[in-house]
């Protein structure tokens, strides 16, 4: 998540921002939980993340496995 978001050139409060006009009423202390892995993403969140950086699903799991 980190990754798609300095790739966009975001600051967290600006993503949040984004997210909220998507409809995702979420602040920044949150997303960071996201960011983090301290918080499981709510699958309406990555719907919305999907929308702002027009990608596919499996952008998000870039790089988890070590490849």
């Amino acid at each position: 998540l980190r990754n798609l978001r300095l790739d966009f050139g975001l600051s967290q409060e600006k993503l949040c921002a984004e997210l909220q006009r998507h409809g995702c009423d979420i602040g920044r202390s949150t997303y960071e939980k996201y960011e983090t892995g301290e918080l499981n993403i709510r699958i309406s969140v990555l719907v919305a993340l999907r929308k702002i950086y027009s990608c596919s699903y499996d952008a998000f799991f870039d790089g988890l496995d070590g490849e």
